[in-house]
């Protein structure tokens, strides 16, 4: 069969034949690639077209497809025995090699998901600070959690209402939402309430486009969680391990309250973490009031493989030659894109984001109103030619090790071609 005929059939059995739904490829002219194997930077679909791929699963991949290492720890965990729904050694293994590399935590817990990894952060920033509101911004995704699926309500600072269907509004009251960059909002938030539990926020905005924010802008959310007796939550799932082994905190130096990881710390195997200081994480459970669990956190097969992925990672040049491969990339791209499109490109470490603007954005108010028209255009030059980009205008580009000099000339015959 091929690709139109999959997704037909997918979707009798599945809600718009597919399980995320950025997979659907709405607003494309293409049905979704239906993908039958992959192999370092490329993936294999159906009908045998191969692609270089830059989504990466969505970020999880930063050595690239069927890394060897990787496949190898988790073929040799798989023969050990996949889960076991019981203590094991393999979690404590990764547990103790986080830690020993990110100054700021002393203790992790392992869950399946990075929504998972937030939703418990929330619960334990609640818990811990015995206040129930939490400050997020427009322009950061937090996971589907209910009490993050949450946009602002009429323009008001402030204010919120939900974003999907099924969010009560007793559960939106509880979320604050401010635009990326407003302090004196944020400033207001806190003075009109004062049970704020915590701030959250992606210190590197990478899932409405990458939106860039300074330094100063996120010390600043550090100042004001100390200052109104809140706590700081860094949603690094996208950011934590890729553009640092200590993700942005490391980057710039700020250390946050309580951190999410997800993506990479799982090497491709659905991994999440919530990590912070001692004196939080003791207040989950079995020690603590903040109820956690979960049948198949630390499954033994995805704490081998991260493992084996973040091994890799800790290496001393991993990151200065993952960003200059990266640059590469944005080159070759950047260099094509002015001579055929309306199309510009950002990028910060080994993500970018191709978008049809020329100005520094930095917030959502910035993004080109055609912003999925315009991508669509892009995607009917760049998918024939066997490139293969996050399937949406708004999803970041990444890079893997995998992405090698080879990769990039085969990019540049493509892209010419």
């Amino acid at each position: 069969m091929n690709n139109e005929q999959f997704f037909e059939q997918a979707q009798i059995y599945i809600p718009g034949g597919v399980h995320s739904p950025v997979r659907s490829f709405k607003g494309l002219d293409f049905c979704p690639r239906f993908i039958k194997k992959s192999d370092g930077a490329y993936i294999t679909d159906e009908e045998g077209k191969d692609f270089i791929d830059f989504c990466m699963s969505f970020g999880p991949l930063i050595l690239g497809h069927k890394h060897p290492k990787v496949q190898s720890a988790i073929v040799d965990a798989v023969n050990r025995g996949w889960t076991y729904g019981a203590c094991e050694k393999y979690s404590l293994d990764l547990a103790k090699f986080i830690i020993d590399r990110i100054s700021f935590i002393d203790k992790i817990r392992f869950v399946s998901s990075g929504t998972e990894a937030v939703m418990t952060a929330l619960r334990l920033a609640r818990g811990y600070t015995k206040k129930n509101k939490i400050i997020k911004f427009n322009g950061c995704y937090h996971g589907h959690v209910d009490s993050m699926l949450i946009k602002s309500g009429s323009g008001l600072a402030g204010t919120s209402t939900a974003s999907s269907l099924g969010v009560t509004e007793n559960c939106s009251k509880d979320t604050l939402v401010v635009d990326l960059g407003d302090l004196d909002a944020l400033e207001k938030c806190f003075q009109d309430h004062d049970d704020i539990a915590a701030i959250i926020v992606e210190p590197l905005p990478a899932n409405y486009g990458l939106l860039v924010q300074t330094e100063d802008f996120l010390r600043k959310l550090k100042d004001i969680t100390k200052k109104h007796n809140a706590l700081l939550i860094f949603d690094e799932v996208i950011s934590g391990f890729r553009v640092a082994f200590g993700g942005m905190a490391e980057i710039t130096g700020i250390t946050p309250d309580i951190v999410t990881y997800g993506k990479v710390i799982g090497g491709g195997m659905p991994v999440g973490a919530i990590a912070a200081s001692k004196e939080i994480m003791d207040h989950l459970a079995p020690l603590g009031g903040v109820y956690q669990a979960g049948t198949l956190s630390a499954n033994p097969v995805a704490m081998c493989a991260g493992l084996a992925n973040l091994e890799i990672l800790a290496q001393k040049d991993f990151y200065p030659n993952l960003e200059k491969q990266t640059q590469k990339i944005v080159s070759t791209f950047k260099e094509w894109l002015d001579k055929n499109t309306q199309h510009s490109i950002i990028s910060h470490s080994s993500l970018f984001w191709i978008v049809s603007s020329d100005q520094a954005i930095s917030n959502v108010d910035k993004i080109p109103q055609n912003l999925g028209e315009k991508f669509n255009k892009l995607s009917n030059l760049l998918l024939p030619k066997g490139i293969y980009l996050s399937p949406n205008a708004y999803e970041v580009g990444f890079v893997s090790q995998a992405h090698t000099d080879e990769v990039i000339e085969e990019l540049k015959k493509r892209l010419w071609s």
